[in-house]
């Protein structure tokens, strides 16, 4: 059967191909409308769009069903149903990391967080466990089934993370590190990029453009919040972003409530309002016990808050047609 093919001809950047569902998106620089012409009536290629957007290959065009991203085993995140993502903020036992994975799991998330690598704003924090960070991880994600993502913070240590995890988180503070950018997209595994706390959408969407120009089109954007003057909650959280981007991206995005305010009693609120506004999953700090946890603390949910928000989750959900992805068949039954 002949390949669907979109030839984009947009500003000059560099020919780069991605596979976007059952589409090979041919970005042809500086192509001019002889050209495209010609390709279109080379019988090879479906349709040509002539486009100046400075990320084409996150743009809405390239995949207007929207795309679905696949994290590992059964876990997506996209289209109708909607994906929770938990664990603590940064990995410190394999105690710990058992018992949050078991909480994750009991209350229907699809995947397990957490960070082996952790950078932080003072030099004095913990950060992280590093490689026995990783390795814990790997072996609990194997005990449990979950898929693993976590962090990875430089270019020199992606093709690590990627042997330990089924998912590659791309922080904040690298959201425009484009060395690191490239990188990961040539890394075989799904990302997760997060916004920068400094970025425009605009600018996210641009970050995402050097993963997909790199040849990964399996790209989950992240709205965690952005620096503002208001200091009532550690950043300000845009959910004016997930409907924008929802328009202008065929990326899923989800939301990180924990990290966006900084105080577990607003997590709540917040996760139910993104699912409102349209978000396709969440990102949520859990610790099996919060009093203990060596990173954000403030923030982490405890067994019966995580329970109470999942819980509440199912109604909004319902009410705007959607569900939780369920990666298990007696989840189904439950839920």
């Amino acid at each position: 059967m002949r390949e669907r093919i979109h030839a984009r001809v947009p500003a000059p950047h560099g020919t780069t191909m991605c596979r976007i569902g059952d589409q090979l998106i041919v970005h042809v620089p500086g192509a001019q409308s002889v050209v495209a012409e010609v390709l279109h009536e080379s019988g090879l290629v479906e349709r040509t769009v002539a486009d100046h957007s400075d990320a084409p290959l996150t743009d809405r065009q390239a995949n207007p069903l929207g795309s679905v991203v696949a994290l590992g085993g059964t876990a997506t995140v996209g289209g109708v149903d909607f994906a929770l993502i938990a664990g603590p903020c940064a990995v410190e036992t394999h105690e710990q990391m058992s018992a949050s994975a078991e909480m994750a799991k009991a209350g229907g998330a699809v995947a397990l967080r957490g960070g082996a690598f952790k950078p932080r704003s003072s030099p004095y924090s913990f950060q992280g466990l590093g490689d026995e960070g990783l390795r814990i991880m790997a072996k609990v994600g194997t005990e449990t089934g979950l898929p693993i993502v976590t962090e990875v913070v430089d270019p020199a240590t992606v093709q690590l993370v990627a042997e330990h995890a089924d998912v590659l988180q791309v922080g904040t503070r690298n959201a425009q590190n484009f060395s690191l950018l490239k990188a990961v997209g040539q890394a075989g595994r799904p990302v997760v990029l997060k916004r920068g706390f400094g970025c425009t959408v605009g600018e996210w969407l641009q970050a995402a453009e050097y993963v997909l120009a790199a040849g990964n089109p399996d790209v989950v954007l992240c709205e965690r919040g952005i620096r503002s003057y208001e200091p009532a909650t550690r950043f300000t959280l845009d959910l004016s972003a997930v409907a924008v981007v929802k328009h202008n991206s065929h990326l899923p995005v989800i939301v990180d409530p924990s990290h966006g305010t900084g105080h577990r009693h607003l997590v709540k609120p917040l996760a139910l309002a993104a699912a409102a506004v349209g978000a396709d999953g969440l990102l949520i700090d859990i610790h099996n016990d919060p009093a203990s946890a060596l990173c954000d603390a403030d923030q982490a949910l405890d067994r019966e808050r995580w329970f109470d928000l999942t819980g509440a989750l199912r109604g909004v959900l319902a009410g705007v047609g959607r569900g939780l992805t369920l990666r298990e068949p007696e989840l189904a039954v439950q839920a």
